[in-house]
């Protein structure tokens, strides 16, 4: 008979590991896929080590064999260097070389799965009710709080009561991986369910009943599972450095696994000199109340795969706030990152342009003092800054208003040239003498990164 394989695909970065490493215990049996053109990469490194944490029995696909970099063997001893000896290197793991492109070894790896499965003797029973874990979590407009169900143990049928921690639903619809309605589902089998009165914890165990009171039992016995988005939730503590600049932020997603992605890149975004605020983050559109908790707070909001409803467009119009979404989680991310170094005050680059030997000193005009000079070194440009230099130190002086070259205007004057100058002296206290050395320089902002 026909047998039937279910693949959760984990994104392959390390935002995605608090998923992955939930993925992990979710699966009876792991593919650890190579690319054979770049072998191991560091999200390689941190899934061999989730997969040998859950303990479940592991396949390699070495994928892209038809790439012109192609070397299997290295990624065979670049594994073995992991410790993960495959089987033609004396170890137990198959490994099986792919080519997704061209359909190569595709066959053989569903067959090697099946093999695994069989030698792990995964038993399932489908009489008893229905227990597993929610893999995704998102809101519909239309139809509400939607979730991936994972079906791990007995069949769950619409009409029957589930709780994830204290969420209970009653499973309204389901539909399979097809968006094919269906009134059951048996083990290894992933439906999306509706019915729930909230958003369930994507990374829970769901257990189904045929009655609302042994849910709500399994309900109150599951309160204190470890909550997710503990960073997010965690209240803010004010920087004890007042120089600190802080970014308030709200976050607007489309599944709470991607929330989770995103919480997971934030938390590693450290900085001495900015931080972030947390005002509010959640499943759903952008809406016209985010704007207005954003107004009232100075914030940016940051949408991941959503829209902005049209009331919350115009009001954000008005009120001058920033909203920014994305369909990269890493955009998304790098935007953050910016928005924070933006709050940094650019840091300000003097560069020298050149000096002058101070020969003689003419009349003062109110703040303007007129001198003649010989240009040491560099040149001397109309407009650029000027400090007076005392004990090797630059003492702010003025600016370069007129420049004269034998009684004649001029923009510039060069090395070892003589020339008369007017400077506006911002700066009252500062007396020139003659044989002063004068800096000329111009000041260049550079922003600041995080």
């Amino acid at each position: 008979g026909a047998k039937t394989i279910t693949f959760l695909d984990t994104p392959g970065h390390e935002a995605f590991t608090a998923i992955r490493s939930r993925g992990a215990k979710v699966a009876d049996v792991a593919i650890l896929v190579v690319a054979a053109d770049e072998s191991i990469k560091p999200q390689t490194k941190e899934a061999i080590g989730i997969i040998k944490e859950a303990g479940i029995p592991f396949i390699v696909a070495i994928n892209k064999v038809d790439k012109p970099g192609a070397n299997t063997q290295k990624v065979r001893q670049d594994l073995a260097g992991e410790d993960v000896l495959t089987e033609d290197w004396g170890g137990k793991v198959p490994a099986i070389e792919t080519s997704a492109k061209e359909g190569n070894g595709i066959s053989e790896l569903l067959d090697m799965v099946l093999l695994v499965s069989e030698l792990e003797e995964l038993k399932a029973d489908p009489s008893t009710p229905a227990k597993g874990i929610i893999i995704e979590s998102t809101l519909d407009k239309r139809r509400g709080h939607v979730a991936t169900a994972l079906v791990q143990d007995g069949t769950l049928h619409v009409g029957d009561w589930v709780a994830v921690g204290r969420v209970l639903g009653k499973v309204k619809s389901m539909e399979d991986f097809t968006g094919t309605s269906v009134t059951q589902a048996g083990p290894s089998q992933p439906v999306s369910v509706l019915g729930w009165s909230a958003a369930p914890d994507i990374g829970r165990e769901f257990f189904a009943s045929k009655d609302k009171d042994s849910a709500e039992e399994h309900s109150l016995s599951g309160i204190n599972l470890e909550p997710i988005f503990e960073f997010f939730r965690t209240p803010f503590k004010e920087p004890e450095d007042e120089h600190k600049k802080i970014l308030n932020v709200i976050f607007r997603s489309d599944v709470t696994s991607s929330l989770e992605a995103i919480e997971a890149s934030a938390k590693s975004i450290r900085s001495d000199k900015a931080g972030f605020r947390i005002l509010d983050y959640g499943v759903g559109n952008v809406s016209e109340a985010d704007v207005k908790t954003a107004s009232a707070k100075g914030a940016i909001i940051f949408g991941f795969r959503v829209s902005v409803e049209s009331s919350a467009k115009k009001l954000a119009e008005k009120e001058g706030i920033r909203i920014a979404t994305f369909d990269i989680i890493y955009e998304l991310i790098e935007a953050f990152r910016q928005a924070m170094a933006d709050l940094l005050d650019p840091e300000i680059q003097r560069n020298v342009t050149g000096t002058l030997k101070v020969l003689a000193l003419f009349k003062k005009e109110g703040r303007a003092q007129i001198l003649g000079g010989k240009v040491g070194s560099g040149k001397i440009t109309r407009g650029s800054l000027v400090d007076v230099v005392r004990g090797g130190k630059p003492i702010k002086l003025g600016k370069i208003t007129q420049l004269q070259q034998s009684k004649e205007d001029v923009g510039e004057v060069r090395e070892g040239l003589e020339c008369g100058l007017r400077i506006d002296v911002s700066q009252s206290d500062v007396e020139v003498k003659e044989g002063d050395i004068l800096e000329c320089y111009e000041e260049e902002k550079i922003t600041q990164s995080l």
